[in-house]
């Protein structure tokens, strides 16, 4: 854990303390990627510039069917962990199957995790059913109660790819277990339109109700604290005023967005309603990176195009977004997200000697606006050292790349065959 000068001082004068320098760097906390489908790292650039019913229906959805298993995800995880520990990632939320895989990894590597107790209605390699997939989630909620650094939320997939009784049920299990409710909300206009008009197409949520999905929301009762809603890109300023009124937060993943055209998530807007903004890259298919530090600065750069306000979302909100906002939405501002005494060591630093970061007027524009992801040369997670000058310490990326190469050949096959 950040202790005190004083607390520091008596470690480094104990018997083999290690005392590191770097002058020239920036120590910071840790990023916090919260949202992303860390295995689908194996899709990446698979299916770009197609629109997202394409993309999901003609490249995502039918890859997935033929190659995802507990094998895939165990080793595809593991090499989206080392792109996110290259980027100055400590903590990850994941929606995804086979989340016991990503869990087990999670704990492997080093790095902090939440994954999510996936639920949709459709069966997959993972579950038959929907009550199939609540049934193995709750068994991991047991398996591996009390863990270091793993986290779990409840994470339904969607309004349209769930029912009613079963967001229902997902939402008080994430009650009675005080984690995180984790859902696609509002991602795109085609979802709040063909719910709005009853149409029953491929985006409409499961329900009866002719409504936009975040009014059932509410009819439902379950928007509250625990909702991490992510994307929210179809906002009237009425909604934004009830959402925050809730305490819930919102998810904001500006490069995937804009990749599908999904559509603008109102930051701005959200934000000065009082809203928690976090920051997530979604999956490497859609993004194509998990690049934490590129998603700040697009972040802040489309909130201002949106809100035609150069003065909307300044370098230290979107610093806020990828660090603090992302632990509050996660249920754990009091142990990570800012450098203060008392949390965990998730830490960072930053080289400032890049010729892109010189000369430097201002740290947090610098890191915002200047920064690259290849200039992250420490991390550390609890205290726990994962990368050091630029090298990985607890994974074999050797061996990571060869699982890449031999999944990629068959992977290759079925999307020629599609």
């Amino acid at each position: 854990k950040i202790g005190t000068s004083k607390q520091a001082e008596a470690d480094w004068n104990s018997d083999g303390a290690k005392i590191i320098h770097r002058s020239e760097g920036i120590l910071m906390p840790g990023l916090i990627n919260a949202h992303t489908h860390a295995s689908m790292v194996y899709l990446r650039g698979c299916g770009d510039d197609m629109a997202l019913e394409k993309w999901l229906m003609e490249r995502i959805w039918p890859a997935e069917g033929a190659c995802v298993s507990e094998e895939f995800v165990r080793e595809s995880v593991v090499l989206a962990i080392a792109e996110m520990i290259k980027g100055g990632t400590t903590c990850f939320n994941d929606m995804y199957f086979f989340p016991e895989a990503v869990t087990d990894q999670v704990y492997a590597t080093g790095i902090r995790g939440f994954s999510g107790v996936i639920l949709i209605e459709f069966p997959s390699a993972y579950a038959k059913d929907a009550d199939d997939y609540l049934q193995k989630g709750k068994k991991m909620l047991e398996k591996y109660a009390g863990m270091d650094r793993v986290h779990f939320t409840v994470s339904p997939h969607s309004p349209y790819a769930v029912s009613e009784e079963h967001l229902k049920e997902a939402h008080a299990i994430a009650k009675s277990k005080k984690i995180p409710f984790h859902i696609h909300l509002h991602e795109t206009h085609k979802e709040v339109k063909e719910s709005e008009d009853g149409s029953g197409g491929q985006f409409a949520h499961n329900s009866e109700s002719k409504c936009r999905p975040l009014e059932n929301f509410h009819n439902l009762g379950i928007l509250d604290e625990s909702v991490m809603a992510v994307h929210m890109t179809q906002l009237t300023d009425e909604e934004i005023e009830k959402f925050a009124k809730t305490g819930a937060s919102v998810v904001h993943c500006p490069a995937s967005n804009l990749k599908l055209a999904s559509g603008f998530c109102p930051v701005g807007k959200l934000t000065k309603a009082g809203v928690n903004v976090a920051l997530g890259t979604d999956g490497a298919a859609s993004n194509n990176s998990l690049d934490m530090f590129s998603e700040m600065r697009l972040a802040s750069l489309l909130a201002k195009g949106v809100a035609s306000d150069a003065e909307c979302m300044p370098a230290l909100d979107s610093l806020r977004m990828a660090t603090i906002n992302g632990a509050k939405a996660l249920g754990i501002a009091d142990k990570i997200g800012s450098l203060e005494v008392g949390k965990f060591a998730d830490m960072i630093i930053v080289d400032t000697t890049s010729v892109n970061m010189i000369p430097m007027y201002d740290v947090l524009s610098h890191l915002v606006y200047c920064n690259e992801r290849s200039n992250v040369t420490d991390v550390w997670v609890q205290g726990n050292q994962l990368m050091e000058k630029r090298r990985l310490c607890t994974i074999d990326v050797a061996k990571v790349k060869k699982q890449c190469q031999k999944n990629f050949e068959k992977l290759k096959q079925v999307i020629a065959a599609k």
